[in-house]
């Protein structure tokens, strides 16, 4: 008589699994591991902060950071913040001893204007940017300086820009000019690594859909299925949901980038046939005699 079985032993996975979960496993460690570096780097370059200008005691600070980037209106939005060092301010910095003055680059829209003894305020101000176009999306890539020379009740005071960029969705790139008194400072303006991956990433997946869709297509259309519902739902809701999934994109992209002609246009194009398609074959398969259909 063979002894009874344990139901309470554990059941172990069989071992042809074994070698598809182990390449599984190592590629989510790789991929989580790739995909941290890239955001601390990312991080890194966020937090950078690069100085260029007069070293003097008695000087004016001015912190520029990029709080957002139009491309669509090719301009940016930059939050200065002033701050007069040793004889030059009084009350720790926050108000100027005389009217002062911040004189900026013609990319600027606009000079600051201080007045005496009153304490400072951040502003906003605009920054044209030139050279690339935004239907380039999302390999666009634009330029633009940034220039401050302070003039402290009449007189020219040396100018230090700290410069920064909380703008996400663009990294830049600065290239210094010496200059004895004032701050100037040469920006390259560029999508971000994240944005970037992204976009290609969506590119990939409309290619993918519409491979899908046009194999599930050809499936239907040679064993003349007929109007199959569901898959003619999921072709249509495939169609429709592209469009959503592109206007997703961050940034706003505009119709007719780069984004469009590589994959959503063409992807869209693909659905849209092989719905058409399905159709036509399916209602002639659905319209012949019962005896004529193929078996």
């Amino acid at each position: 008589m063979a002894p009874p079985s344990d139901s309470r032993r554990p059941r172990r996975l069989p071992t042809s699994i074994l070698p598809v979960l182990l390449p599984i496993a190592v590629l989510m460690f790789v991929a989580v591991a790739v995909g941290s570096w890239l955001q601390f780097t990312e991080r890194q370059t966020l937090d950078t902060v690069h100085t260029v200008g007069s070293g003097a005691a008695d000087r004016v600070d001015v912190e520029a950071t990029v709080q957002h980037v139009d491309a669509s209106a090719r301009e940016l939005v930059l939050r200065v913040r002033v701050t007069p060092r040793g004889t030059l301010g009084e009350e720790g910095g926050a108000a100027p001893v005389a009217d002062l003055s911040l004189q900026t680059s013609a990319a600027t829209l606009g000079d600051l204007e201080f007045k005496a003894h009153e304490r400072l305020a951040i502003r906003d101000v605009q920054v044209a940017i030139t050279g690339g176009s935004i239907s380039d999306y999302p390999f666009d890539t634009y330029e633009t300086d940034i220039e401050f020379w302070a003039l402290l009740g009449g007189k020219q005071v040396p100018v230090r820009m700290l410069f920064s960029n909380n703008a996400t969705l663009f990294s830049v790139s600065t290239t210094p000019t010496s200059a004895p008194q004032d701050a100037v400072l040469g920006l390259g303006l560029a999508r971000s690594g994240s944005l970037l991956a992204f976009a290609v990433f969506m590119m990939g997946v409309m290619w993918a859909l519409a491979a899908s869709v046009l194999m599930g297509a050809w499936y239907l259309t040679t064993r003349r299925e007929g109007l199959v519902w569901a898959a003619l739902g999921w072709m249509a809701a495939t169609l429709f949901a592209l469009s959503a999934f592109r206007n997703n994109a961050p940034g706003t992209p505009p119709i007719g980038c780069v984004l469009d002609w590589f994959a959503f246009l063409w992807a869209e194009t693909i659905i849209a046939l092989c719905l058409i398609a399905v159709v036509i074959t399916g209602v002639r398969t659905a319209l012949r005699p019962d005896d004529a259909r193929p078996t």
